[in-house]
């Protein structure tokens, strides 16, 4: 039996760049042991990259307006198939290496219900990777030359044990709001949630947003609405990376960091608790104080303008 499955809906293969980011972040999945690898969908192209990269294809899977596939119907199909005791959703377009599974393994072995995620590393790739010896050490070494570290709002997998989430909203998936409720369900829940950030590389291949409706950031379009509703408002899909209750740091499992970006979410947090009986679009604009730092700076530039 597996240690973990990943599991993910690609988009089609009919953008030549989509393509090549999603058989590199396939390919780098299949590399890792005790690692089984699931994709779902009927995406064009998507058989066919199944079969060429030796993973399970489940084609059959429920959809939003737009076609795109809702993540309860995904996580119902891989519960159905797939008996590993940690299950991951992870976008199509990461790159993982063998750092993930050791972080994994490591606080898979000090927690039982819990939630594992990290910051990610943006970078240009154009071309299909070599997965030659040494691929990860060539990676490492032109990712820290070129690559750029994303800010904590966002998150690209999320891994957990199979007993967590077993009541899922019918979120769309690549639209905005459903892994921000990830982080917000887990702390309701009281489970840890991990920052495997200090322990772990993982490698966005930068795209646009061509395979959206108009182009539009996912931010944008009607379906991430939904998700909102879905998530039970606004302040439940404020959560980010910054809500992480520990970090895991050489194997150990600490506090993280103090931040100015974690001291302003924490005022943030007790501002929503505060005035809770207020409607939720009052709050939204009384709870996010980094918005008065931005106003008053523009009001002090302009002053002294």
């Amino acid at each position: 039996m597996t240690l973990l499955t990943l599991f993910t809906a690609p988009k089609p293969f009919t953008d030549a760049h989509i393509a090549t980011i999603q058989r590199n972040a396939l390919r780098s999945w299949t590399l890792l042991p005790e690692v089984e690898v699931i994709v779902l969908g009927e995406e064009e192209g998507l058989a066919e990259a199944a079969r060429e990269l030796g993973i399970r294809h489940l084609p059959q899977v429920e959809r939003g307006p737009s076609g795109a596939p809702r993540l309860s119907s995904m996580m119902a199909q891989v519960r159905a198939h797939s008996q590993s005791p940690l299950l991951g959703v992870i976008n199509a377009d990461i790159l993982l290496m063998s750092d993930f599974l050791h972080a994994v393994r490591q606080a898979a072995a000090l927690r039982k219900r819990f939630l594992l995620l990290s910051r990610r590393w943006d970078m240009d790739i154009t071309t299909p990777l070599e997965f030659a010896p040494g691929w990860e050490e060539r990676l490492r070494a032109e990712v820290r030359a070129k690559g750029k570290l994303h800010k904590p709002a966002g998150s690209d997998f999320f891994v957990f044990p199979r007993e967590c989430y077993l009541e899922m909203p019918p979120f769309i998936i690549g639209r905005a709001g459903w892994d921000n409720w990830m982080i917000y369900k887990a702390r309701q829940e009281k489970w840890d949630v991990i920052d495997l950030t200090p322990s772990v590389m993982i490698v966005h291949q930068n795209h646009d947003y061509r395979h959206l409706p108009g182009g539009q950031p996912h931010y944008n379009l009607p379906e991430t609405e939904e998700n909102i509703r879905l998530a039970g408002g606004v302040a439940n899909i404020r959560y980010t990376i910054l809500d992480a209750n520990l970090c895991l740091v050489r194997g150990r499992l600490r506090p993280p960091a103090p931040s100015w970006g974690r001291f302003w979410r924490g005022v943030e947090l007790l501002l929503r608790r505060l005035f809770a009986f207020l409607p939720e679009e009052q709050v939204e604009n009384i709870a996010r104080p980094r918005r008065w730092a931005k106003r008053l700076r523009r009001l002090l530039r302009q002053d002294g303008g």
